[in-house]
């Protein structure tokens, strides 16, 4: 079995369809044109709107077999996935393939439907309890498929997966179909992730609670490209979009990290007038983002964009006027969702323009800086974020791999013992993002420098923080807490990472054990 380029076995096939390793962050040069969706027309005076989401499901000509898609916008308050899926058994369409963006615990209730055989494919990050089942051996008929924002679009784009029909849940939408994500009741913040499905999918339906007079703005979703505008009660719950971790930290420890990051980054000259950097939603990238704030202050400077994922503490920068545009693909509170619909330099952006490895730019490729997160590392830099140490599936990509590879210093953020277990390894559980776009590892224990990068290790060195060997810090860890127990995995895949240009750069196997 040949190994890609992090040493990882991959199969030269799964369930019949041919593999390419991962050979390198951009050893890929895209072949070939871009897919298209189908030509369509309509009348003047046609209906879009139907009145209910069964019977938009019958005019679909949905049939078992075939391609569902959906946003995760809504988070863990998403009911359309649910809503969807139970209709299609109750009418008796079954072995479809979802293609969410992602799933959260909110879709627990999907795994009943997968061991009917109502859904027995999955392309889309998983975090929770469905992602467990997967682990534990609940059946899918194929290996599941992970990507990230950026390679989800680009594997869209490229023909790579064919959507037959896209359910965009719209917090409002117009008669004709033009829908957003900003207005209404349950408003969620952009639902961009699917401006590409709206594209490509043989067949488009709006899915609201919040039908307005015609036109909605602003038109995140075009008229042109939806064939039918469905009703339901409600669409989604947008309370379930704030995470729990949506807060500053106060461990010690954590915010001795996100010192430490942003200590960091100022040694290497990057807190300075133009920079863009990207803002995490976790406690500790939370905490770095207020210290970094603090810093600017302090050195009169603004950052000329930052990206988002965003959240108030990132708004109320750019409003003291520390940032100057927002680039925002997804909004993680109320206060984000405000900004957007009031202030014209903070921006809604979809994957395409954030992180499509097939294409002429990638706002990613503009980073000065980004503060990442993880469930482990290891001593060659590359990173887990799907799996924890016990090899269960718990947790998507999202915009990991793209930040990282375009960022000119990606920092990772990580306790060296997070519940008494170590999270430097040997070698991680799962390989999500290469240690080749990774530059800096910052602990409570120190900040572990990229050989790669031998000018940061001297502008730290420089500036007297405490740069340490991964090696060292691990081996302190483990005398501390002892080795980590290590999955024992069988030999049946269940579920394929892909790296974001659609090579494979991990295979996930099913949980058998630990030792």
């Amino acid at each position: 079995m040949p190994r890609n380029a992090v040493g990882r076995e991959i199969p030269e096939e799964i369930a019949g369809k041919a593999l390419r390793p991962f050979q390198g962050a951009f050893a890929t040069v895209p072949q070939g044109r871009k897919a298209a969706g189908p030509l369509k027309t309509i009348r003047p005076g046609a209906n879009k709107v139907v009145p209910s989401l069964e019977e938009a499901i019958k005019n679909s000509g949905l049939k078992s077999g075939m391609t569902i898609s959906f946003h995760h916008s809504f988070r863990n308050g998403d009911r359309l996935v649910m809503q969807v899926v139970e209709t299609c058994g109750r009418l008796g369409i079954g072995d479809l393939r979802l293609f969410p963006t992602a799933l959260f615990p909110c879709h627990e209730g999907l795994i009943p439907y997968i061991e009917q055989g109502v859904v027995t494919r999955i392309e889309g990050s998983m975090n929770g309890p469905v992602g467990a089942f997967v682990s534990q051996g609940g059946k899918l008929r194929e290996p599941a498929v992970l990507r990230s924002h950026g390679g989800r679009w680009r594997a869209v784009e490229c023909g790579e997966v064919k959507i037959d029909v896209a359910f965009i849940a719209a917090p409002c939408a117009d008669p004709y179909g033009n829908a957003n994500g900003l207005c209404g009741p349950n408003a969620c913040g952009p639902i961009s992730f699917m401006v590409i499905d709206s594209w490509m999918a043989d067949h488009v339906i709006v899915v609201t609670d919040n039908l307005v007079p015609y036109p909605a703005i602003p038109p995140e979703i075009e008229q042109g490209y939806v064939d039918q505008v469905a009703l339901v009660d409600q669409v989604g719950d947008p309370a379930g979009i704030v995470s729990g971790t949506l807060r500053i930290t106060r461990s010690p420890t954590q915010l001795k990290i996100a010192r430490l990051a942003v200590d960091a980054v100022k040694a290497a000259g990057l807190i300075r007038d133009g920079m863009g950097f990207q803002a995490g939603a976790g406690g500790i990238s939370l905490a770095a983002t207020d210290f970094l704030a603090r810093e600017m202050r302090k050195a009169g400077v603004k950052a000329a964009f930052a990206i988002g994922g965003v959240t108030r503490f990132l708004v109320d920068m750019f409003r003291e006027g520390l940032v100057e545009v927002i680039l925002d693909g997804q909004a993680f509170d109320p206060e984000s969702i405000s900004s957007l619909r009031e202030d014209v330099r903070h921006q809604i952006i979809t994957p395409g323009f954030y992180a499509d490895y097939n294409s002429l730019g990638c706002a990613t490729y503009m980073l000065d800086f980004a503060f990442l997160g993880g469930t482990e590392v290891d001593l060659d830099f590359n990173v887990n974020v799907n799996t924890h140490s016990d090899g269960q599936l718990l947790h998507g990509i999202g915009g990991h791999q793209d930040v990282a590879a375009g960022a000119k210093v990606t920092l990772i953020t990580i306790p060296t013992i997070r519940g008494r277990i170590p999270t430097i390894r040997e070698q991680v559980t799962t390989v999500t993002t290469p240690g080749e776009v990774v530059d800096l590892i910052v602990t409570e224990r120190g900040i572990a420098v990229n050989p790669r990068r031998p000018d940061l290790k001297e502008d730290l060195k420089r500036a007297g923080l405490p740069v340490r060997e991964l090696s060292e810090m691990k081996a302190e860890a483990e005398r501390l807490v002892g080795e980590a127990k290590r999955p024992v995995f069988g030999d049946e895949p269940v579920a394929v990472i892909q790296w974001r240009d659609g090579t494979v750069i991990d295979i996930v196997r099913k949980v058998e054990g630990w030792q």
